[in-house]
């Protein structure tokens, strides 16, 4: 009898989120809009905007746009309202896969350079972290031959690693990809190493006794036991891969969602910065709960 019960308050919790979350996002439209509305007899006066969107377009040799043909004009240069981020967001989304040339690529070809290079970085990550987690792990010898050089290269930024693969890799794109390297693999290897450290010793035990080989060992005993704190390194792992990626192809330039970013920026058009800063959290929460699901899967409960 308790268990329709329990789904059924189960459910009805997880409702009344789902309208508090609708009517959150109602409040902020609401404000959005309140902030950025010009209505009154002052709307045909240009704002401090406009102005350096002139300026702007007359350094860069283009003739600005003026009078009815500047109103009609589907460039958004000032902060947006919710219906030009709507409409510029359309526009985005009806022509993913464009490619205009290098400063006029579609956010789906940016966002695809961008999943590539974090795939990069993060196989060659887990390639590492989780063998050397695993000997850190099994052995004292090791977790003390290892532990300073981790806890002084962990606390570095990953961006400050930057110049120095600039400068010896030469490639930006390769640079971008050890930088997530560089970030992904300090959260795998430290719960790899504390998830191997926190088998059960009576287990181990038992496998000694039936003198299963080391590898077996590894594979039939730690690593089911382990599971759940790999995978939780690695769910941490890509969060910040995700996150520097952005910030790494912001310096670097050349194609990636964080290049689309600030190139929208240069070109003055919040509304497409609005609309990447809107797909890079959306892609991320996808990437959290691929992983949150993997999570799920190699936790045992009893």
């Amino acid at each position: 009898m308790n268990g329709p019960r329990r789904i059924t308050a189960r459910i009805s919790i997880r409702q009344k989120a789902a309208l508090c979350s609708i009517a959150l996002l109602a409040v902020l439209l609401i404000v959005w809009q309140a902030a950025t509305c010009t209505s009154g007899p002052d709307a045909s006066v240009k704002s401090p905007d406009d102005a350096e969107a002139v300026e702007y377009a007359m350094l860069m040799g283009k003739i600005p746009e003026t009078g009815a043909a500047s109103q009609s004009s589907s460039k958004v240069t000032g902060f947006p309202t919710p219906a030009q981020f709507a409409a510029e967001a359309s526009r985005q989304l009806a022509h993913p896969f464009r490619d205009n040339g290098p400063n006029d690529k579609g956010f789906a070809i940016q966002l695809g350079y961008s999943l590539a290079r974090v795939a990069a970085g993060y196989v060659i990550a887990l390639a590492v972290a989780v063998p050397l987690g695993f000997l850190i792990g099994m052995s004292r010898l090791a977790f003390l031959t290892f532990n300073p050089f981790i806890q002084v290269l962990k606390p570095i930024s990953p961006l400050a690693w930057m110049p120095i693969a600039l400068y010896t890799i030469k490639s930006s794109s390769t640079s971008a990809i050890f930088v997530i390297f560089i970030c992904s693999v300090w959260p795998m290897l430290i719960n790899t190493v504390f998830g191997v450290a926190a088998v059960r010793r009576d287990w181990l035990n038992v496998a000694r006794t039936l003198e299963v080989t080391p590898l077996r060992r590894a594979l039939r005993v730690i690593l089911p036991a382990a599971a759940p704190t790999i995978v939780t390194g690695m769910r941490i792992s890509m969060g910040i891969a995700w996150l520097v990626i952005v910030a790494a192809e912001m310096l670097v330039g050349g194609t990636g969602i964080g290049y689309f970013l600030w190139n929208e920026w240069n070109n003055l058009s919040l509304a497409n910065v609005l609309f990447s800063v809107l797909l890079i959290g959306l892609v991320g929460m996808a990437l959290d709960l691929l992983f949150a699901q993997l999570q799920r899967k190699v936790t045992y409960v009893d």
